[in-house]
């Protein structure tokens, strides 16, 4: 079931897409080598609910057959795609992360990541890093009421294996609001004019996950949520939230540094 937020739902999905991006913007000075990623998780925990007064939403989040989420956002780094909980990894130079943060205000979800490179970034960590950013963009560039799913997916597609990398499958964009996820699912893979036509009204991320290797994946067996590449070579992502409006799209969790 598709929900189509009206005026109301989409004035409070702006300020929680908003929100959800500062933390992003907090964090970035602290992201240097030797700090942990617990130690981001903690700094980005209080300023949620102390600063913001948000809800991180994905502490003890807890879908069917997962243990509850231990901690307030996912740290993903190199081999990592997604989900990754903080602990005492010291991040290191060179390293690259993902940082994925979900807030609630007022009951509704802003959900959006970004790739932080630790120090400078090896040339092919750099690039990676920068195709799957354009993937995301070149995503979101097709929404619009009348196109459908499919074309998103090829649009990512094409770019991804275009420079010869890997789209993951197993793991996709989501329809969000007052449920952090909800129908439809998002694909990063596809063929243009298939799947769900899009409305206005309609709200839902878009989060490529791009591999130097291999698309094929594995879950962590020590806590069931960190998703790592099969082959243990890189991974980026990088998530927005996004309105379809009346003639295009709106970007909710757009940074400062960005321009739609």
């Amino acid at each position: 079931t598709i929900t189509i937020k009206n005026e109301n739902d989409i004035k409070k999905m702006r300020i929680a897409g908003q929100l959800a991006s500062e933390v992003l913007d907090f964090i970035t000075p602290f992201v240097k080598p030797e700090i942990t990623t617990e130690e981001i998780d903690r700094l980005c925990h209080n300023f949620m609910v102390e600063e913001q007064k948000t809800i991180p939403a994905p502490l003890n989040y807890a879908p069917p057959g997962h243990t509850p989420y231990p901690k307030s956002l996912c740290t993903s780094v190199n081999n990592q795609i997604c989900h990754g909980i903080p602990g005492p990894k010291i991040l290191k130079k060179g390293d690259i992360v993902n940082i994925d943060i979900t807030v609630i205000k007022d009951g509704y979800h802003g959900d959006t990541s970004k790739m932080f490179m630790v120090g400078k970034a090896q040339p092919h960590a750099q690039r990676l890093v920068d195709i799957t950013q354009e993937c995301l963009y070149r995503g979101i560039a097709e929404v619009k009421p009348g196109a459908r799913l499919g074309d998103i997916g090829h649009a990512i597609q094409v770019h991804a294996e275009g420079n010869h990398y890997s789209v993951v499958r197993e793991y996709c964009g989501h329809g969000i609001g007052k449920v952090f996820h909800e129908d439809p699912q998002v694909l990063h893979y596809g063929q243009p004019n298939t799947g769900m036509s899009l409305q206005e009204g309609m709200c839902f991320t878009i989060e490529p996950m791009i591999n130097l290797g291999t698309y094929k994946t594995k879950l962590s067996k020590t806590d069931g949520w960190t998703v790592e590449t099969a082959d243990g070579r890189l991974s980026a992502q990088w998530e927005h939230t996004i309105l379809v409006t009346q003639d295009g799209f709106e970007v909710l969790t757009k940074r400062s540094e960005e321009s739609f």
